[in-house]
């Protein structure tokens, strides 16, 4: 419960920190990229979500069918964790050098406070050009990562009484996934490699499922999800900031 506790306040952090003179200006190309995307989304899933629910009900054998009236508000959360956590990935495709720059930036000053001094770190179109082949690399990796264990899960789900509980899986899925998308990001500029990476989150795992099961709420939250993406990466920033410190001091200490 307090990894839980701790993954959670993290991002919720990450939203103090876009108040920031310094990092305002990295919050403008995500908040842009959000709001043509999530307007999609809405358009998209207005014209087809009633189809999609009526599909995923058929789904279920007739002995089964007296669990309809449950099975829908179920059917239709998993739907719409689908459907975001999908525009999520894109989104952050599209943004991923801006990301990588706004952790950058923000990593700095946060040593800064913690009176670590750290070389600045210019922002310029050179900048973001440099960055562009790295982090789209990095953004390949994560969809290796987890096309097939979604692809696994999407299948699982059309398995009739087993999907069932599809729609809860699909919510730790989000969760985990989306702990990995943003804590990525200050762990490529740190060059950590993406199994290593991996491997401390799931030794966090908790930690990592609060962190994401946060964003992944919130992203669900008219208006307050067009700031999800910069926030999910300035408190995953801090979160890896403050742990490799706590890290550092148990290393000192022990």
């Amino acid at each position: 419960m307090v990894d839980l506790s701790k993954g959670a306040s993290a991002f919720i952090e990450g939203f103090k920190l876009l108040a920031r003179p310094g990092l305002r200006i990295f919050v403008v190309v995500p908040l842009l990229v959000n709001v043509v995307l999530f307007s999609a989304l809405i358009y998209f899933a207005m014209d087809q979500f009633d189809d999609w629910v009526l599909i995923a009900l058929n789904w279920l054998p007739n002995w089964l069918s007296f669990l309809n009236w449950i099975m829908w508000p179920l059917f239709a959360a998993m739907i719409i964790i689908i459907l975001f956590f999908s525009f999520t990935i894109v989104a952050n495709l599209i943004a991923a050098p801006f990301n990588g720059l706004l952790s950058e930036v923000c990593e700095r000053q946060l040593y800064k406070d913690l009176g670590e001094s750290q070389e600045e770190v210019p922002f310029g179109w050179k900048e973001i050009s440099l960055l562009i082949p790295r982090t789209l690399a990095r953004e390949v990796t994560k969809l290796i990562y987890i096309a097939p264990r979604a692809l696994l899960l999407f299948l699982f789900s059309l398995i009739p009484g087993l999907n069932v509980i599809a729609p809860i899986l699909w919510a730790l899925f989000g969760a985990w996934i989306m702990a990995i998308q943003y804590i990525d990001y200050p762990a490529d500029n740190n060059q950590m490699k993406f199994n290593t990476m991996l491997s401390a989150l799931k030794h966090r795992r908790w930690m990592s499922i609060g962190f994401g099961g946060c964003v992944s709420l919130l992203m669900l939250v008219p208006i307050v999800n067009l700031l999800i993406m910069p926030a999910a990466v300035t408190g995953a920033t801090r979160l890896w900031v403050f742990e490799r410190m706590n890290r550092e001091k148990e290393i000192t200490t022990g």
